[in-house]
């Protein structure tokens, strides 16, 4: 006989919300480097400002259109507004640096460097011996990856090591708006903060982009481009964040180099060496030991129960 009690919910937002946080996160790595591996194939026609500048203002306009974030920058207090426009600056920051080091330096040497702070936000949730191991594996994939490929340009690194301390930055900020912001959903304040950074990043890309006004297959490649990687990405990140520890995240962050170590195969023919599939490995092994603590997910507005 058929149930006639309450009905499940069902359609997209339930799907979203039954699905693991962790999948989120895998499409977002995947998004992370796949976006810039094809901005790589872009700097022929484009100044890597000019890439990084197309990448933010076509992923605001997307942002624009479907959440306007105006609104949301309208309701919000004094300290979330300083919260979301501080993300937004970093946004601006970590793009630009990430492309004018990866016009220098391989994107999978980019992508080992950027977990190096990251190191620091997961060790502190690392209380568990289980947890610990996944760490040191972690350091450990990721120390090959980078050992056996910090070299090149000067400058190159100095925006690789710049753009992962903002990575580190990005990681804080974007967590407490997923968490913590009274009243403000994780996907609006993204697009808020995108359109804080649209505005800031302005000054320094807008000559570097403005080719791109007069070739529509070079504009076409940079608004996939800024979906690719900030609109795709970050909404996971949003996803993932509202129901993860940051020190999860923070750990799980090991998987971008794998990732790009892959996507640099697949994309730009940078083929690893053994020991790089090694370092690979030990990452991947890292996420597969790693448990979260059994602690409370903080609602909007309340005190986090875990780092």
């Amino acid at each position: 006989m058929a149930d006639h009690g309450v009905m499940p919910h069902t359609g997209p937002r339930a799907v979203l919300s039954a699905a693991p946080p962790w999948t989120y996160f895998i499409g977002s790595a995947v998004f992370h480097y796949l976006g810039p591996a094809f901005a790589v194939l872009l700097f022929t026609a484009l100044a890597p400002l000019g890439v990084a500048a197309l990448r933010i203002w076509s992923a605001a306009l997307v942002f624009a259109l479907w959440r306007r974030p105006w609104r949301t920058l309208a309701r919000m207090d004094a300290a979330s507004r300083r919260t979301i426009i501080a993300w937004g600056a970093v946004l601006a920051a970590m793009n630009v640096c990430f492309y004018l080091a990866i016009a220098r330096v391989p994107l999978g040497t980019v992508a080992a460097i950027e977990f190096l702070p990251v190191i620091v936000l997961a060790a502190l949730g690392a209380r568990t011996v289980r947890n610990l191991v996944a760490l040191v594996a972690a350091v450990g994939g990721v120390y090959v990856l980078t050992g056996i490929r910090l070299e090149g340009e000067p400058l190159g690194l100095a925006f690789a090591f710049a753009n992962a301390v903002l990575f580190a930055a990005y990681i804080v900020l974007a967590h407490r708006t997923a968490r913590r912001l009274p009243g403000v959903d994780g996907i609006d304040g993204l697009a808020a903060a995108m359109l804080v950074a649209c505005v800031l990043v302005a000054p320094v890309g807008v000559w570097q982009a403005a080719p791109a006004v007069f070739e529509p297959i070079t504009l076409a490649a940079g608004i996939g481009v800024g979906i690719c990687s900030s609109v795709i990405p970050y909404v996971c990140d949003q996803l993932a964040m509202a129901r993860m520890a940051r020190s999860t995240y923070a750990l799980l962050v090991a998987l971008l180099p794998a990732t790009a170590t892959v996507i640099g195969i697949a994309v730009l023919r940078q083929l690893p060496s053994l020991a790089e599939l090694a370092g690979v490995a030990l990452v991947v092994l890292s996420v597969a030991v790693h448990r979260e603590s059994a602690t409370k997910v903080p609602q909007k507005g309340a005190p986090e129960c875990s780092t």
